[in-house]
């Protein structure tokens, strides 16, 4: 279903992870305007596509405006600099491969293959996550590939591992439909999933008895507004709140005992501990009312399906991985999994998130769903990619930021970034660019010319992106869609798979990396899920283009249809006793709490006209005007104090950075917590760098970073002193200010 009668083309748009279908039109279709770019080019259209089993037509104002990024701002030839402080420099592909190449056996004869390390994206398509890892894993002998899904979802793959035996949502989106309670714990989903959200209102519209919205969030969000219930907890105490939920469900025996004897394990030691946070010292940890929480006890324990969905509010903590198994514990509590309407559904953040997940494309990850410590899982791969026995590590590569931190010690001789912007979305940005300072070569693939990355790279390569490739996307609901190249890429861009595997082939494994299209990196992957929870074996390229978007599993021999698949229906876990784990842990809170002298919690967050870096809608006017500027969004009674007004400039400062932006003095946010969104980097008008304020401590299982929340002040920037939206204060300056404001935790 790739393309139509009417010469439009079918695909999945390239934004979030709800993977929603688009239907994009050429120029020059019959009865419509041609609408051309900033430089006179003509500006493909798109819309929803009706035949998506995902979107069923609807798409937010990102997707509808994708095509108007396509074109401008592009890099169009491979760039190289020796240093720094010197201009790039055009050279040929074949000069930027064999410095890549020259680079790579150099450092494996000297140092060794854990010098080399590759930092991926989730807008990857699975054939370029797929080649990467066996370029990496396979070729080069290091586990040293992780990507910018660390950030987002790595905090719920380990959850469903440790809960369920396996990484896999198990939910789909139609649950929304049949669910009578939606529960939103750590998700803005009407901003950041804005189409799924919209299926849960239109549903509420039509049948308001049949559902009830619960949000679990310290800001008052378009999310929260049309809950029924709006829990606005304090930043760091999900965990406390769902253990306080499972406290009351114990209390007036509102569990399924029946499945927790036959279909689960470790209860006794959860009981046990469960049984310590009481509904008054949860609400004084959580900062609600004990009335709130038992009301959310009452709905869980009486609904028929409950759907619990999460994003990144729950992911980038600390205690991310326990908090989303302690989600999963009330589900395994209540027998509300691998039902209709019910079950812990993650909500993925990127286009492509799950699909890399698939691929092996995190540092402990192979394909398949399997891991680098077990040998047989090595062995088949090391077998299925022609590869030696022992030729892949059996140790986890660097994570995200364990490659940043290699890189500050000078033991990574080169860095390779693909398609994603970490001097925008890393934390601690400071001491990511002065590592990066220290790393010998740095090689950024990006499709755009000017990125706060490349400002810090020696090698830029221009890649070619969605549209301009072919190849499939995974969303949040495990729906794989054949994205078709519909445009041609400009001048020498390339696509990333493409580039991997000519490296790998100049490195001498030419058998291994001589693929002649992405259908054929494609065919290779999908025989290696097979048998795997994740099998897309009875997949391909011309089975998606002819059929349409397909659910896996999908084994060979499987029809091709738009119904949704749930998981675990059963009720058989991919855990080694086929039963579902309870996960007993104790929060822990923010890492980084409020004190004295940093007495606020900053918490960051998205905007709906946005996305993630603004690589590309940083280039459309419509979404820049719904979003001019970041805004800080603070409470009066912080706000007043220190003599701040909606519109005035205040000083944000972390134990890492000060930062400037304009105030929105709101009550929509809970006092003591203050918000900032991600999205603007120092080379946006106005700059406002708001994870250079964020720590780097991460949870010790997913390895994600707390990127949710951090100590901070706020001060009103001294008269006279006129700032833009994120510049730095001096020293001095920042000496000049006040950060008194009264602790609220």
């Amino acid at each position: 279903m790739a393309a139509s009668p009417s010469g439009s083309t079918h695909s999945q748009c390239p934004y979030c992870g709800v993977g929603c279908g688009l239907e994009l039109m050429p120029p020059a279709v019959k009865n419509q305007p041609t609408r051309r770019d900033a430089q006179g080019l003509p500006i493909w259209g798109a819309r929803g596509d009706r035949s998506h089993p995902s979107s069923l037509g609807q798409v937010c104002i990102k997707g509808a405006t994708v095509c108007e990024t396509l074109a401008g701002g592009r890099l169009a030839t491979p760039l190289a600099r020796r240093s720094l402080d010197e201009p790039f420099q055009p050279i040929s592909w074949d000069e930027a491969l064999d410095r890549i190449v020259d680079r790579m056996r150099t450092s494996l004869q000297a140092r060794g293959p854990q010098a080399l390390a590759m930092y991926g994206s989730g807008q990857f398509h699975t054939e370029d996550y797929y080649v990467a890892q066996k370029l990496f894993k396979g070729a080069l002998g290091t586990n040293n590939f992780d990507a910018n899904s660390r950030l987002c979802m790595s905090s719920a793959v380990a959850g469903y591992t440790r809960s369920l035996g396996s990484d896999g949502p198990p939910c789909c989106y139609e649950d929304l439909d049949h669910c009578s309670v939606a529960f939103l714990i750590g998700t803005n989903t009407a901003e950041c999933h804005p189409v799924l959200f919209q299926r849960l209102l239109k549903r509420k519209r039509r049948q308001s008895d049949s559902l009830t919205i619960v949000v679990v969030d310290p800001r008052e969000t378009a999310t929260s507004d049309a809950a029924d219930l709006h829990l606005a907890i304090r930043p760091g105490t999900d965990l406390v709140l769902l253990h306080g939920v499972a406290h009351l469900l114990l209390r007036q025996t509102a569990i399924d005992f029946e499945f927790i004897e036959g279909e689960t394990e470790g209860f006794a030691a959860y009981a046990e501990l469960v049984q310590a946070w009481t509904p008054d010292r949860v609400s004084r940890i959580c900062g609600i009312p004990e009335s709130s929480l038992g009301q959310l006890a009452a709905l869980w324990g009486q609904s028929a399906s409950v759907l619990s969905l999460w994003s990144m509010g729950v992911n980038q903590s600390v205690e991310g991985t326990a908090t989303v198994a302690g989600l999963i514990n009330l589900h395994l509590l209540t027998g509300q999994i691998g039902k209709v309407g019910a079950g812990p559904f993650s909500l993925t953040g990127q286009p492509n998130a799950m699909g890399g997940r698939e691929a092996g494309g995190l540092a402990h990850l192979l394909p398949g769903y399997r891991t680098v410590t077990n040998a047989t899982h090595r062995a088949t791969v090391e077998a299925a990619w022609g590869f030696a026995p022992g030729a892949i590590d059996a140790r986890p590569g660097l994570a995200a930021w364990q490659q940043v931190e290699a890189m500050e010690a000078g033991e990574l001789d080169l860095w390779w970034v693909a398609a994603t912007n970490p001097l925008v979305s890393m934390p601690n940005l400071e001491r990511v660019k002065a590592a990066m300072r220290h790393c010998p070569l740095v090689v950024v693939s990006d499709a755009y010319a000017n990125t706060e990355t490349a400002q810090y790279a020696h090698l830029l390569l221009p890649a070619a992106q969605w549209s301009e490739k072919a190849g499939v996307m995974v969303n949040s609901e495990r729906r794989v869609t054949l994205c078709p190249a519909f445009r041609q890429p400009p001048a020498q861009a390339r696509p990333d798979w493409e580039v991997f595997a000519e490296v790998g082939r100049r490195l001498g494994f030419v058998d291994q990396f001589g693929y002649a299209s992405a259908a054929e990196v494609y065919a290779e992957f999908c025989q290696l899920t097979a048998g795997r929870l994740c099998d897309h074996s009875g997949l391909s390229h011309g089975l998606l283009e002819a059929e349409g978007p397909q659910q896996w599993p999908f084994p060979a021999g499987s029809a091709p249809t738009t119904a949704s698949k749930r998981l675990y229906t059963d009720f058989r876990f991919a855990t080694p006793s086929g039963r579902g784990r309870f996960i007993a842990e104790h929060p822990l809170g923010l890492a980084e709490p409020p004190c004295e002298a940093y007495p606020l919690v900053l918490t960051v967050g998205r905007y709906l006209g946005q996305w993630h870096t603004m690589t590309r809608t940083g280039r459309v006017a419509r979404l820049n005007a719904m979003h001019p500027e970041p805004l800080l969004e603070i409470h009066p009674e912080d706000a007043y104090p220190l003599g701040l007004e909606s519109g005035d400039q205040a000083a944000i400062t972390s134990r890492r950075a000060t930062l400037s932006a304009r105030v929105d003095v709101t009550e929509r946010i809970r006092p003591g917590t203050v918000f900032l969104p991600m999205h603007w980097g120092f080379l946006q008008d106005p700059p406002c760098e708001a994870n250079a304020l964020l720590h780097e401590q991460a949870c010790p299982i997913s390895k994600q970073p707390e990127l949710k929340a951090t100590a901070v002040s706020v001060a009103a920037v001294p008269h006279g002193l006129p700032m833009a939206g994120g510049q730095r204060l001096s020293a001095k300056v920042q000496g000049s200010i006040s950060t008194s404001a009264a602790s609220r935790l």
